[in-house]
């Protein structure tokens, strides 16, 4: 199964130039923790609560601080592609509930999560990829 099967495509973004104020208000409407950042539809981060909580606040940084002051840039994504299988693993590894979906263009197409794989995808792949995900340690950076 590809994981342009099971993601969703109505994904919430926010530009590098909007403050993080405007991205954890995105973050609180779309109940999510992390939004993908998008330059002219092409992915080049993502932020997460704990960019703006534990990041933004440790180091200083107010509600009007632009999002690309904050935002990860080492993005763990997904291509329209990939197995289902294959992005279980990724997730595991990275140790994080969501990843980006992008094209060959590096454009966004959508965003699929443990809950995508776990209500649409085979027996055993969400397992799979929630085992590394719940390993103490990592970075935890999206």
């Amino acid at each position: 199964m590809k994981v342009s099967e099971v993601m969703t495509t109505d994904v919430a973004t926010v530009r590098p130039d909007q403050t993080a104020r405007e991205a954890a208000s995105f973050m609180l409407e779309a109940d999510a923790g992390s939004i993908p950042v998008l330059r002219e539809g092409r992915l080049i981060g993502m932020i997460t609560d704990r960019d703006i909580a534990v990041r933004g606040v440790a180091e200083g940084h107010g509600p009007d601080t632009p999002v690309s002051e904050l935002m990860s840039n080492d993005v763990v994504a997904a291509r329209v592609d990939d197995d289902v299988d294959e992005v279980a693993v990724r997730m595991s590894e990275a140790q994080v509930r969501r990843l980006p979906v992008i094209d060959e263009k590096e454009q966004l197409c959508g965003i699929v999560s443990i809950g995508d794989i776990t209500q649409k995808a085979e027996d055993g792949t969400a397992e799979m990829a929630l085992e590394g995900i719940t390993e103490p340690g990592g970075d935890h950076q999206q």
